[in-house]
């Protein structure tokens, strides 16, 4: 059984797929935090602003494999396009395996994965998209995209460069200092034009 937080219809908002519209399923659970505010300042990433704590959020739940593809299935409107969906999380590459992969490629369904980086997938997915954090060994190191939250004190941007994917992110911080990190993270991309800008237009566009 697959533990999912929630599951939605939207447009990705951010980084390559920025504008696409996408089911997606949020796995519960994270190898680098708890996902409970009271264990934050020991989490090995702080500045994590996403609710992956448990099964109750909408459609969440425990899931088959069939199960899990034919309600994100459901959820596409009827079109030629394939089901995209976005496996995010806490971290989808604890839960992500074999029998999955093969379930949701059955369905119909082109799958991309959101992941930090640091635990093994399994052959099959479409779209890899790791976001490295900080105190971390990613070892995932060949996808489609890598996408950078900046700042980070403890992890730069040439500390990624090296690695082969096709597509280099920045993407601002948001605390109570968004509006220099955005300034920051401009400036950066345009001395290091390898490096792209992402925003979180879901965020300012008020898409949920």
């Amino acid at each position: 059984m697959y533990k999912i937080k929630e599951i939605y219809y939207t447009i990705q908002g951010e980084g390559f797929h920025t504008g696409r519209p996408a089911v997606f399923c949020r796995f519960a659970g994270c190898n680098l935090w708890t996902g409970r505010e009271v264990d934050r300042e020991n989490a090995i990433c702080k500045f994590c602003d996403t609710d992956f704590w448990g099964t109750d959020g909408v459609l969440g739940g425990k899931y088959t494999a069939d199960a899990l593809a034919d309600l994100l299935v459901s959820l596409w409107p009827e079109s030629d396009t394939p089901v995209f969906v976005v496996c995010t999380g806490g971290e989808p590459g604890l839960q992500m395996n074999d029998e999955l992969i093969d379930t949701f490629h059955k369905k119909g369904i082109e799958i991309a994965i959101e992941t930090n980086g640091t635990v093994a997938l399994p052959d099959g997915i479409d779209w890899i998209c790791v976001s490295p954090k900080a105190n971390t060994d990613i070892i995932i190191t060949k996808g489609h995209e890598l996408k950078l939250v900046y700042p980070q004190k403890e992890n730069t941007p040439s500390d990624y460069e090296s690695l082969d994917f096709d597509h280099f992110y920045l993407q601002p911080l948001d605390d109570q200092n968004q509006a220099e990190h955005i300034k920051q993270t401009i400036d950066y991309c345009k001395q290091h034009p390898n490096w792209k800008l992402s925003i979180q237009t879901h965020k300012f566009l008020g898409i949920d």
